[in-house]
């Protein structure tokens, strides 16, 4: 096998994991196992994108073609930016006209066409800001937001329910009517549905 550079950093992480908990060896070796062989690892750092995330909506959207040239977008939990490049590319965000904007808890890298600051999209002004910087209701609202896991399922299920309920209370409220919200989770709770079809049916 080639060694590359995102091999070596892949190697990197896992040192440092191993130096901070030696009682998760095992669980780092079968992690650095996926990242040595997982295809898209490398793909992502030969495209240049952010995170192997990227490679999810350009499935997505080669699927269902909600992206085109000319929309709006705005992405929840936006960092590290996978999914604003791909968002940027598709519908023709450049510098200086900047169609997408995103937001996360974490800092994410500047990405030419896109705007993302940092927040909490629970809090209503952070949603009002988005919008102000973008000028306009976005077209689509995409939301990659993950919470940390515990390891406990019912903690865990709860913690993702409320970033899914949150991403669709912000594309309620702000979206352009019968247009997309896009969520990295499986809507699995079908009132989720009913609801979001609800608000838009009556606008």
């Amino acid at each position: 096998m080639k060694i590359t550079q995102v091999h070596l950093e892949v190697l990197e992480v896992y040192l440092k994991n191993q130096k901070k908990d030696k009682t998760r060896k095992s669980s780092s070796t079968r992690w650095i196992g996926r990242q040595l062989n997982d295809p898209y690892v490398l793909e992502t750092q030969k495209r240049g994108y952010k995170s192997r995330a990227a490679f999810k909506l350009l499935q997505i959207n080669e699927k269902y073609k909600f992206l085109h040239q000319g929309l709006t977008v705005v992405d929840l939990g936006c960092a590290p930016g996978g999914w604003l490049q791909i968002a940027s590319q598709e519908v023709g965000s450049t510098g200086g006209k900047e169609t997408v904007v995103g937001v996360d808890l974490l800092p994410t890298d500047d990405i030419a066409g896109c705007i993302s600051i940092l927040g909490d999209i629970s809090e209503k002004s952070i949603g009002d800001k988005l919008i102000n910087i973008l000028g306009c209701k976005p077209n689509i609202v995409l939301s990659d937001m993950a919470a940390n896991t515990t390891g406990h399922r019912k903690t865990d299920h709860i913690r993702t329910t409320y970033l899914v309920e949150t991403a669709l209370d912000f594309a309620i409220e702000n979206l352009e009517k019968r247009l997309e919200i896009v969520e990295k989770e499986a809507v699995r709770e079908i009132h989720w549905l009913d609801v979001f079809l609800k608000d838009f049916s009556s606008q």
